[in-house]
C-alpha cells in the first residue's frame, strides 16, 4: 500500500509540472479560409486564390489548430464550408474567417458571392448569395473573440446586367457599414463602407499584403495589428483605399498570436508608448465609443487627458448640430404661421422661439469652436513636444536620456498660464517611442504631409516627400478651404497635425469637362442617345434641323423651257373639243377659234379638221366656206 501511495503522489507531482508547463493562453484557435476567383459569370479576378493561400500559411505558421483552406466556392459548397465550420467553432475559443472574392451591398446588407451565382434580377440575391449575418452566425458559438476579415469590396461585377424589381431598391458601390450585435466581435472590411478596394500590381492585394505583416504578430493587440494594416494600405494606394474596422472589445489585449514570455519584459518597459498608440488609434476612429474605450482601459495619466478633450469636441458639434436643426425647425413654424395667417400672438411667440433658438446654435457654434481649438492646441503641444525629444534622441541619445531623468519637466514645452487645462496636459509628453524618431526628419514630416493633404483632397502629386510648388499650391489651397493661414512655403508639424484632424474631405473635388463627381472620384458623364455634352458639362438634347430654302441659278430653268413644260401637248388622233352654241343669228351653232378668240362659224360655213390642232400654230379645225 505504501508504494503505491507513493506512486500516487509521484503521478500527481509529474501532472502538476506537465500543466504547469504549459502555456496559459492555450486556447483553441480555428478559422475557415475562402478564396472565389474563377467565376462563371462574372470577370476572373487576379488575387483571390494567391490572398487566400497567404492567410492560410500565415495562420497554419501561428499555431492556429484548425485552418480550412477553400477555392472558388460554388453555393452548395460554400453552404457546406459554414455549415462544417460552424461544428469547429462551437467547440473554439477564437474563431476567424477570411473571405475573397466578390461582395455587394443591396439594401443595406451584405452579401458574399459563389462563384456560380447568376444574379439575373435583383430578388436573385437572396438565393444565389449568402449575406454576412449568415457567416457571423456560423462563427457565433465561439467563446472568446469572433473575426470576420472580408477583401471583398471591389466593383459588382452584376450591376450592368442585373434586373431592378423595384425601383426604390438600392444597390450601392462597395459594401455597407455594419454592426456586430454579439460582443467581442470585429469585422474588418478591406475599404470604407461604399467605396472599393484595389487588386493591386504584385501577386497580392495590398490589404492581403498588409494583413500577412501584422495578423499573427505575437502579442500585437488586434485592434493595433488593424491599424497598422491601415496605414500601410492607404501607403500603398496612395490614399486611395482605407480599410475599416467594426465592432468592439474589451479593455484587455486580444491578440491572435499570444506574445511569449521574453517579449514581456521589453512590452512592460514600453507601457507609455503602447498607450500613446492606443490613443493615437482612438483619434484615428474619431468617434466617441473608441475614445470612451480608450478611457476605460486608461483612465488616467496624460493621453486620458487628450482624450476628454477630444470627447469635449465630438460633444459639442453634438450639440451644435441639435441646436442648428431646432433653429431650423422654428425659422419654419414661423413661415408656416405666417403663410397661414395666423393670429399676431401666435406669430409673435413663434418669432421669440426662433430668436431663442438662433442665439443657443450661436453659443453652440462658439462653444464647439472653442473646444475645436483647445483639442488642436492640445494636439499641436503633444506633437510638437514629442517631435522635440525625438530630434534630440536622434542627435545625441544618452545626454537627453540624462536630461529627461533628472527633469522630465524640461521636456514638455512652456505653457501660457491662461490655460491651466492645456497646461495640465503637458506632464507627460516626455514618454516618446523612439522607433518614431525619422519623424523629426524634413523629409518625412513633407512625405507625411502630402499624404494628409491628399487624403484630404487637396493634392494630386506624387507623395514623395518633395515640397516643391505642387505642393506648396496644395497647402495654400488647405488653407483657403479650411479657414487656416499655415506658411505654405514651409512642411510644418502644426500643418501636419491640423491636417490630421480633419476627418473627411476638405478641399472639393473637381473633375474634367466630360466627367462629374461621384463620392471621392471622378466618373465619365455618358448622355443618352439624341443628346450631346454641352459647354456646361451637361447633356442637352440635340434639335432637328429646319429646312432652309436656297437659290441655285445653275438649276434655275428659262423662262422660256418653263413655258414650253407647262404648255399642254396637243393630241393628234383626238380632234378638237368642238363647242355648240345656240345659233341666235342664223348660224351653224359651231365655234372656230384661232390664237386670239373664239367666234361662231358664219352661216354656209362649217368646220373642216386638217390635222394637228392647237393654238401654237398647227392648223386643226378651220372654217370652210366654200
Amino acid at each position: 500500500m505504501r508504494v503505491y501511495r507513493h506512486l500516487r503522489v509521484l503521478l500527481l507531482l509529474a501532472a502538476s509540472l506537465f500543466l504547469a508547463s504549459q502555456p496559459a493562453w492555450a486556447t483553441k484557435r480555428v478559422a475557415l479560409v475562402v478564396g472565389n476567383a474563377n467565376y462563371q459569370n462574372a470577370p476572373l479576378l487576379p488575387n483571390p486564390a494567391n490572398d487566400a493561400a497567404a492567410i492560410t500559411a500565415t495562420l497554419k505558421g501561428a499555431g492556429f489548430d484548425v485552418v480550412d483552406s477553400r477555392l472558388n466556392l460554388a453555393a452548395t459548397d460554400m453552404r457546406r464550408a459554414l455549415r462544417e465550420f460552424a461544428d469547429q467553432a462551437r467547440n473554439a475559443d477564437i474563431a476567424l474567417v477570411y473571405y475573397a472574392g466578390h461582395g455587394i451591398e443591396i439594401d443595406g446588407t451584405n452579401y458574399l458571392i459563389p462563384t456560380d451565382a447568376r444574379l439575373e434580377r435583383d430578388t436573385d440575391i437572396y438565393d444565389e448569395a449568402f449575406s454576412l449575418d449568415r457567416v457571423l452566425l456560423a462563427i457565433e458559438p465561439a467563446r472568446q473573440l469572433r473575426v470576420v476579415i472580408v477583401d471583398a469590396c471591389r466593383n459588382n461585377p452584376f450591376a450592368d446586367s442585373m434586373k431592378r424589381t423595384v425601383a426604390s431598391r438600392s444597390i450601392s458601390r462597395g459594401l455597407a457599414r455594419v454592426e456586430p450585435t454579439v460582443s467581442n466581435t470585429l469585422i474588418a472590411f478591406a475599404a470604407k463602407a461604399g467605396l472599393t478596394a484595389l487588386d493591386g500590381n504584385s501577386q497580392n492585394s495590398p490589404y492581403a499584403t498588409a494583413l500577412v505583416k501584422y495578423i499573427a504578430k505575437p502579442g500585437l493587440d488586434l485592434r493595433r495589428a488593424f491599424g497598422f494594416v491601415r496605414d500601410d494600405v492607404l501607403q500603398a494606394t496612395g490614399n486611395r483605399q482605407e480599410p475599416y474596422v467594426y465592432g468592439s472589445l474589451g479593455g484587455e489585449d486580444v491578440a491572435l498570436v499570444p506574445a511569449t514570455k521574453a517579449e514581456e519584459p521589453i512590452q512592460a518597459a514600453n507601457a507609455q508608448s503602447e498607450i500613446r498608440r492606443d490613443y493615437e488609434l482612438a483619434l484615428q476612429l474619431r468617434n466617441k465609443p473608441a475614445l470612451n474605450a480608450f478611457l476605460t482601459q486608461h483612465p488616467d495619466g496624460y493621453y486620458s487627458n487628450l482624450a476628454k478633450l477630444q470627447l469635449n469636441q465630438l460633444d459639442a458639434e453634438d450639440a451644435r448640430v441639435a441646436a442648428t436643426a431646432k433653429a431650423q425647425q422654428a425659422e419654419q413654424q414661423r413661415a408656416r404661421l405666417m403663410s397661414q395667417g395666423a393670429q399676431r400672438a401666435d406669430q409673435e411667440k413663434a418669432a421669440a422661439d426662433l430668436k431663442a433658438a438662433e442665439e443657443a446654435r450661436i453659443a453652440a457654434e462658439k462653444t464647439k469652436q472653442a473646444a475645436q481649438e483647445q483639442a488642436a492646441e492640445a494636439e499641436r503641444k503633444r506633437i510638437s513636444s514629442e517631435s522635440t525629444i525625438v530630434a534630440a534622441l536622434s542627435g545625441n541619445k544618452p545626454a537627453v536620456e540624462s536630461t529627461v531623468a533628472d527633469n522630465p519637466a524640461a521636456a514638455a514645452p512652456a505653457e501660457d498660464s491662461k490655460t491651466p487645462k492645456l497646461a495640465a496636459l503637458s506632464d507627460e509628453p516626455r514618454q516618446t517611442d523612439v522607433t518614431k524618431a525619422d519623424i523629426a526628419k524634413p523629409v518625412d514630416i513633407a512625405k507625411s504631409l502630402q499624404g494628409e493633404l491628399s487624403r484630404v483632397g487637396c493634392f494630386t502629386g506624387a507623395v514623395n516627400g518633395q515640397w516643391n510648388a505642387t505642393s506648396q499650391r496644395s497647402l495654400a489651397l488647405f488653407n483657403q478651404h479650411a479657414g487656416t493661414k499655415f506658411d505654405a512655403k514651409l512642411a510644418s508639424i502644426d500643418a501636419l497635425d491640423a491636417i490630421k484632424l480633419k476627418p473627411s474631405r476638405v478641399c472639393p473635388l473637381i473633375c474634367d469637362h466630360g466627367y462629374k463627381v461621384d463620392g471621392d472620384q471622378c466618373s465619365r458623364i455618358t448622355c443618352a442617345e439624341g443628346s450631346f455634352l454641352n459647354d456646361d458639362n451637361e447633356c442637352e438634347k440635340r434639335r432637328g434641323k429646319k429646312p432652309v430654302a436656297k437659290r441655285n441659278t445653275d438649276e434655275r430653268p428659262s423662262r422660256a423651257d418653263r413655258s414650253a413644260r407647262e404648255r399642254p401637248e396637243p393630241t393628234a388622233d383626238v380632234p378638237r373639243r368642238q363647242a355648240t352654241a345656240k345659233n341666235s343669228g342664223g348660224g351653224s351653232g359651231q365655234i372656230v377659234c384661232d390664237q386670239s378668240l373664239c367666234r361662231q362659224v358664219r352661216s354656209g360655213c362649217h368646220l373642216e379638221y386638217r390635222g394637228g390642232g392647237g393654238p401654237g400654230g398647227n392648223v386643226g379645225n378651220v372654217e370652210s366656206c366654200r
